[in-house]
């Protein structure tokens, strides 16, 4: 498939920055993790989630991305809280994570987001392949993690997720 489906930016910073990808076309009604898993044969192992969580109690407001694996969970509580060094911290909104990254929920990714500190959970950079968000609902991409680190901001942290009890489903 054709770096001509992912959102312009993610496209130019995957050239830019020498990402070795591939892309892969999904249905915008598949995008959220458990439905493109389920739909496309991967494995929620394989999901890379990237969320953005930020805390608006502060002002100026903090915000960062965060990559989990589709079975685990953010520990924005803990990890989180302590990388923004804030008292509180959540995941933001659809519309605050369009505003900020310029990607729709269920495409966000980290290639083409500048300006933000991009956090990796260390099991992440463990699996041999990912696959994530294209910056839109109609694509994703399939890379090693390791390629993640060639992109500007980005830094692989111990214990940013936990391991989800069995019966949860991810969202994206």
């Amino acid at each position: 498939m054709s770096d001509t489906l992912l959102l312009p930016p993610v496209a130019n910073a995957l050239a830019a920055h020498g990402v070795a990808h591939e892309v892969l076309e999904c249905s915008p009604e598949l995008a959220d993790t458990a439905e493109f898993c389920a739909h496309y044969g991967f494995s929620l192992e394989q999901a890379a989630n990237t969320i953005l969580v930020g805390s608006k109690k502060i002002d100026p407001p903090r915000y960062a991305v965060c990559v989990v694996l589709g079975t685990t969970r953010l520990d924005v509580n803990r990890s989180v809280r302590a990388l923004l060094d804030v008292k509180r911290a959540s995941f933001a909104d659809a519309e605050t994570t369009t505003a900020l990254t310029g990607m729709l929920v269920g495409g966000v990714t980290v290639p083409g987001i500048e300006g933000l500190p991009v956090y990796v959970d260390r099991s992440v950079m463990d699996v041999p392949r990912v696959v994530m968000g294209g910056g839109n609902r109609s694509s994703k991409i399939v890379l090693d993690p390791a390629e993640l680190l060639k992109l500007p901001g980005v830094e692989v942290v111990d214990g940013l997720a936990t391991p989800r009890e069995p019966a949860e489903v991810p969202g994206d």
